[in-house]
C-alpha cells in the first residue's frame, strides 16, 4: 500500500497566534516526521503511517505550547519498537495509543507546573494510526478523523467530547441546531487543565485502496457542514494536495475566528498510478479507448 499525505494549517481570520499543531510520519518502520507532504504516493512500510492533529486552549497561557507538547510526545511515544509491538494485535495497539495520550498529559501538566505562567493551557488531540489492513482512531475532544471514499461517501470515525455532543445525546437538540449553538466550542475532555481524567476514545475500522482519512481542528468542522467537507474532498478526487488548499480556502472564506488545521491523507495501491488508477488500466485504455 502506498500513501499520500498533504497538510496545511493557519492563524485564522481573528487570531494573533495560531495553537493548532500537526505531526505525520508516513512510514513509522523509518521514522522521519514530515512537515506539509509526501513528495506524491509513497510506501508506507509495515508498520503504518501515523497522523496527529492537537487544537491547543488557553490563549495568552500557552496553548500552542499544549498542543506542541502533546505531538512531540506522540512523535517520541510511537518508536519503533513500541509499533512494532503494538502492531501485533488490536489490545496492543489500543494500550499504546492510550499510553501515548496519556504521557502527552502529563508532559502538559509538569509543564503548567514547572511554568505557572502556562497554567490553565490545555488541548484536545486525535491521532490516526493507518496499518496495512486497519486504522486505529483515537481522541479527546473535538478534533475530529474523517474516512472518505466513493462507496460510502463521508464518515466522521470520532464523536466530539463536547457539551453539545452531550445535548445531542439526550435527544435535547439536532446535530443541525449544534452546529450554530452558542456553546458548541465547550469540550469536556481534553489533555491538560481538565478535571477528569484523560482517557481517549478509539475507534477501529478496515482501510483499503482509495480510502482518504481527513483530520482538523474545529477551525474547519466547526464553520463547515460535513456535507460541504465532503463535497470538496469528493471534487478534488484523491488530490490530497488540492483537498487540504480547498478545505482550508473554504474555512478561511466562512466568517470564522479559529485557527485551522488540516491533515488530508489518501491510501492506494502499490501498482497505481499518481492518479490513483491501475497502471494496467490506463495503458489498456490509451491503446483500446
Amino acid at each position: 500500500m502506498k500513501i499520500s499525505i498533504s497538510a496545511k494549517t493557519d492563524v485564522g481570520r481573528g487570531r494573533e497566534n495560531n495553537e493548532d499543531a500537526y505531526a505525520f510520519c508516513p512510514d513509522l518502520s523509518h521514522p522521519q516526521w514530515q512537515l506539509e507532504r509526501t513528495k506524491g504516493y509513497v510506501p508506507m512500510g509495515p508498520l503504518g503511517s501515523l497522523i496527529v492533529v492537537a487544537d491547543g486552549m488557553g490563549g495568552a497561557n500557552a496553548g500552542e505550547v499544549a498542543s506542541a507538547l502533546a505531538t512531540e510526545t506522540l512523535k517520541k511515544t510511537f518508536t519503533i519498537e513500541a509499533a512494532t509491538a503494538a502492531a501485533q494485535s488490536d489490545a496492543a495497539a489500543r494500550t499504546l495509543l492510550t499510553q501515548a495520550v496519556k504521557q502527552a498529559d502529563e508532559a502538559i501538566n509538569l509543564k503548567m507546573f514547572d511554568s505557572p505562567e502556562t497554567a490553565g493551557m490545555g488541548t484536545t488531540i486525535v491521532v490516526c494510526w493507518i496499518t496495512g489492513s486497519k486504522a486505529y482512531v483515537a481522541w479527546c475532544g473535538d478534533s475530529r478523523c474523517y474516512l472518505y471514499n466513493d462507496e460510502a461517501g463521508l464518515k466522521p470515525l470520532t464523536k466530539d467530547h463536547s457539551y453539545v455532543q452531550e445535548l445531542i445525546d439526550r435527544g435535547e437538540i439536532t446535530e443541525e441546531q449544534a452546529f450554530t449553538h452558542p456553546d458548541n466550542n465547550i469540550i469536556t475532555r481534553g489533555l491538560g487543565d481538565f478535571d477528569t481524567q484523560v482517557l481517549p476514545d478509539i475507534a477501529i475500522t478496515p482501510v483499503k485502496a482509495g480510502d482518504t482519512f481527513l483530520l482538523c481542528s474545529d477551525g474547519l468542522c466547526g464553520y463547515c457542514t460535513n456535507e460541504q467537507i465532503e463535497q470538496i474532498v469528493a471534487d478534488c478526487e484523491g488530490n490530497t494536495e488540492r483537498t487540504a488548499k480547498v478545505l482550508l480556502q473554504k474555512a478561511l472564506d466562512v466568517p470564522g475566528d479559529d485557527n485551522i488545521c488540516i491533515v488530508v491523507t489518501r491510501l492506494q495501491d502499490d501498482d497505481a498510478d499518481e492518479q490513483g488508477g491501475s497502471k494496467l488500466r490506463h495503458f489498456l485504455k490509451n491503446i483500446f479507448g
